[in-house]
């Protein structure tokens, strides 16, 4: 067993896919310290209309930055340990990479298989992370560097960072934020473990809460909820799967809306107002004021660009689930 400290270069295989692991892979790429051996990534995939096989983000971005690219579509086979054990990496890093990787995978590092999680675990263990910290309108959040062990997002902490949960703010923008901050707490991390500075802390898997993978139908607004809820709801379903609702059988996204601490007692999704401040209407407890949304043209519009074309006849009154 070599000692974490003698290492003068950090030999990596990085393991990501989507826009969220590409800050991470930036990060690494950047110190001279760090050497990227090979880059992870989940297949081509057809996207769009056209079905057009396309890259994913990190396959793109690790071309870029001049590294070698594996894309199988099983990583845990005879073919992925031999191409991963031949490089004697001193670290995976995984972030956002799309595949459960078995025990004979993960003791191929010779110091830390390491995952970037975006939440201050044991919170969100799974898939949804930061969709759940926005949906139960969490105050804080952050990210979690872990060594990985078998169990979903089980092993011991390594470091942990934490940014604010401000009410406005939607999954989209805390993603951006956390993805940026996966990649600083990274470096830190393997900087940190090369000096002997860090020790894994075991998680309290009592207090482990779990988030599964969103669907479609997860989109669909509760109206018999309060008006804080139903803007955490739309805020934490954009963008996707996208928050929507139907008004006489016809769909509706909503990308934005405030609430108010208007009471009307009216039934919940009872739309009572359309002018250019927004649609108002009332849930479980007070109101909200929608002030972006899409109907059937297909575009996101203000609300009062979207009452101009689309007028709303009163009284009317969204399906309350």
């Amino acid at each position: 067993m070599i000692e974490k400290n003698s290492i003068k270069k950090a030999n990596i295989i990085f393991m990501g896919t989507p826009d969220f692991s590409v800050p991470a892979l930036n990060a690494l790429a950047a110190q001279e310290n760090f050497n990227i051996r090979l880059v992870v990534t989940q297949p081509d995939r057809p996207k769009g209309r056209g079905k057009k096989l396309c890259f994913p983000p990190v396959k793109q971005r690790a071309l870029e930055l001049g590294f070698d690219v594996f894309q199988p579509e099983n990583l845990n086979t005879q073919e992925g340990f031999e191409r991963l054990s031949a490089l004697t990496p001193d670290y995976f890093v995984v972030v956002a990479f799309g595949q459960l990787l078995s025990q004979k995978i993960l003791d191929i590092p010779k110091i830390y298989p390491i995952n970037i999680h975006a939440s201050l675990l044991p919170l969100y263990r799974g898939a949804a992370p930061i969709q759940a910290a926005v949906m139960n309108r969490d105050a804080v959040t952050g990210i979690t560097t872990m060594v990985m062990a078998k169990g979903m997002d089980a092993g011991d902490i390594l470091l942990t960072s934490s940014t604010p949960v401000f009410p406005e703010e939607t999954a989209q923008e805390i993603h951006d934020r956390l993805s940026v901050m996966g990649g600083e707490l990274i470096v830190k991390t393997i900087l940190e473990n090369n000096l002997n500075n860090l020790c894994p802390i075991p998680q309290d898997h009592s207090k482990a809460t779990y988030v599964p993978l969103l669907k479609k139908s997860d989109g669909k607004i509760d109206w018999n909820r309060s008006n804080l809820a139903v803007c955490a709801h739309i805020n934490a379903m954009t963008p996707w799967p996208g928050a929507f609702t139907h008004l006489d059988g016809k769909l509706f996204k909503l990308f934005k809306a405030i609430p108010s601490d208007k009471e009307t007692g009216l039934d919940p999704g009872r739309i009572y107002q359309c002018d250019g401040s927004g649609i108002r209407v009332a849930t479980g407890k007070n109101t909200v004021v929608i002030l972006e949304l899409m109907g059937s043209s297909g575009k996101r519009l203000s609300a009062d660009t979207f009452l101009r074309g689309h007028k709303i006849d009163l009284p009317a009154r969204f399906e309350p689930v």
